[in-house]
């Protein structure tokens, strides 16, 4: 792990990314989601959320870091919301437009009306787990609860100094068990919106896995890969035993029952170990898959849902030929895009971290493309020196 980059963490966002896309592509071509009705041997896709769980994980031991290290500070708010606000809303307003224009022209989202005006104002703003509108992208759901875990952040970090990281996470985590309990009965209904509030202690352990590892190297002594193969194991016999329906019924208390084994297994991403997964994770062709991440999981769903409802079911039916083209097609086509998607509203805003430094770089681009070529001279002193 240096400064900036813990090897393994890119190539585990990247998993998790083609994980959802696989899960849709499943989806949506096999009858009966959630009661599945295709091969066995392919169930194990159907768990799509856990793989958004483990997202808000990471993204809050990737944020807590810093202030983790500079004794829980995190410094500037106003720097902190503009780092966050460069980050994310390109990529996303671009994937937004790409949606509404699929959505409009092409096919709308399953299970959603087509959008309005008002589902333009409501995902532009980042509000669609606050406010119900029709979706232009069912995937955007996760993206207005990390930005309103992103708004959670400075409270969090800032409990962690006063009282400590366990007491924050015991804080953050007792009222969703007891509202859970006590308000539903014990079972909460799962709904599309507000999502965000029981997810909270999810983003929060990742938070506390950053406290672990700032505290010094100790805890690469620890074996996180064995505990959370421990950790995880109780909740997957019961996931596989209740089916996928019971799971989707169950998603309040399956997230956080998950959340442990997750935040153990980035901790053993983090330590180093075991090594084997390490150089698996940090291979090339993963790390790229990192690197485009965000981007995929951006624009895959409205693509994967054109090529299901358009052109694989409608020629080959609801089975394992319609799952095989999808992926071949769907997927192809959504890796494609997520690397144009990343080169084009990701890299230049990680590049450079302002509006100023971003002109200041395209400026001598376009004054180059715009300055006519000067004539070459045969025999001038310009002529390269083994040509004279």
């Amino acid at each position: 792990m240096s400064e900036k980059r813990v090897a393994g963490l890119d190539g585990l966002r990247g998993l998790c990314a083609l994980y959802v896309l696989l899960f849709h592509c499943w989806a949506y071509t096999f009858r009966g989601f959630p009661r599945y009705r295709g091969p066995e041997w392919l169930s194990w896709l159907g768990f799509g959320r856990l793989a958004v769980v483990m997202f808000l994980v990471v993204s809050g031991f990737s944020l807590a870091m810093a202030a983790a290290r500079n004794g829980w500070r995190l410094g500037s708010l106003g720097r902190y919301a503009r780092r966050r606000a460069w980050r994310i809303l390109p990529a996303y307003w671009a994937a937004l437009v790409f949606s509404l224009i699929i959505a409009w022209t092409v096919v709308r989202q399953p299970h959603s009306a087509e959008p309005t005006s008002e589902s333009v104002v409501v995902y532009t703003l980042l509000l669609q787990d606050l406010v119900a509108a029709p979706t232009p992208n069912g995937a955007f759901w996760s993206i207005s609860v990390e930005a309103l875990l992103y708004a959670l952040l400075p409270l969090l970090v800032l409990l962690c100094r006063r009282i400590g990281p366990a007491a924050m996470l015991a804080i953050v985590t007792l009222p969703v068990v007891v509202i859970g309990f006590a308000v539903f009965d014990g079972s909460p209904p799962q709904g599309d919106n507000w999502l965000a509030p029981h997810l909270v202690p999810a983003f929060a352990a990742g938070v506390v896995a950053a406290g672990v590892v700032a505290a010094g190297d100790a805890f690469r002594r620890v074996p996180w890969a064995w505990l959370s193969v421990l950790a995880a194991v109780p909740v997957g016999l019961l996931i596989l035993y209740q089916g996928t329906r019971w799971m989707i019924g169950h998603y309040y208390w399956v997230d956080l029952a998950i959340a442990p084994a997750m935040t153990m297994l980035l901790l053993a991403v983090v330590s180093g170990r075991p090594a084997a997964l390490i150089r698996l994770l940090d291979s090339r062709p993963l790390k790229r898959l990192g690197s485009m991440s965000y981007s995929l999981y951006l624009i895959h769903l409205p693509i994967v849902v054109v090529v299901t409802l358009k052109l694989a079911i409608p020629q080959l039916g609801r089975g394992m030929a319609s799952f095989t083209a999808t992926v071949l097609i769907a997927g192809g086509l959504s890796l494609a895009g997520a690397w144009l998607f990343a080169r084009l509203f990701e890299a230049p805003f990680q590049r450079h971290r302002s509006w100023a430094e971003l002109r200041n770089a395209v400026r001598p681009v376009a004054d180059h493309r715009r300055r006519p070529e000067q004539p070459v001279l045969i025999g001038a002193d310009t002529a390269p020196a083994d040509h004279r």
